[in-house]
């Protein structure tokens, strides 16, 4: 079993589901929303850590300008002009910059994909049945497998003491 999941009509009835779940020891738990919620973000826990691999793509890049600029004009073909010193940094700035861009970009696409776990072709969750209102007006909430706290008996007990419109099992794929 891949999890238990519930469906609700609100987004009231969820929040309060996902604080009852979170009092009951639960902490591996998926909030499925037609419309971007903070508050279930926030219940839930989650932890967001695409800006600090931005962060850290950023300074790769800027270190990678500055590195490849400093080699090639100090190290590897050395050019005096007009007396300025071989390692000009201000003349790297602008070589920086746009490293810097760069990788942080491709740091939040990438990490944006590994974090989400796409691509993902099939995800258990999409042979529940009544699954498909999830984007149109239904909000679910899945307590999973993986959680310490698990046990299919006490988490469809749990969700089904809510006020959810329904309590189904998710089978693996």
């Amino acid at each position: 079993m891949f999890g238990v999941i519930a469906e609700f009509a609100g987004a009231d009835e969820l929040i309060a589901a996902i604080h009852r779940a979170r009092e009951a020891g639960y902490t591996k738990m998926e909030a499925y929303t037609p419309l971007p919620l903070h508050e279930v973000i926030e219940a839930i826990g989650h932890k967001n850590r695409l800006p600090l691999l931005v962060l850290l793509g950023g300074i790769v890049g800027a270190l990678t300008g500055f590195g490849l600029q400093y080699w090639v004009s100090v190290i590897e073909y050395p050019i005096n002009v007009g007396g300025r010193p071989l390692n000009s940094w201000p003349s790297f700035v602008v070589i920086m910059f746009e490293l810097t861009i760069l990788f942080a970009a491709g740091a939040a696409v990438l990490g944006m994909l590994a974090l989400n776990g796409l691509p993902r072709p099939h995800h258990p969750v999409f042979s529940v049945e009544g699954f498909e209102l999830a984007s149109r007006n239904r909000f679910f909430l899945m307590l999973l497998h993986y959680d310490p706290q698990f046990d299919h008996v006490q988490a469809r007990t749990l969700l089904e003491g809510t006020e959810t419109l329904g309590v189904q099992e998710v089978p693996h794929a």
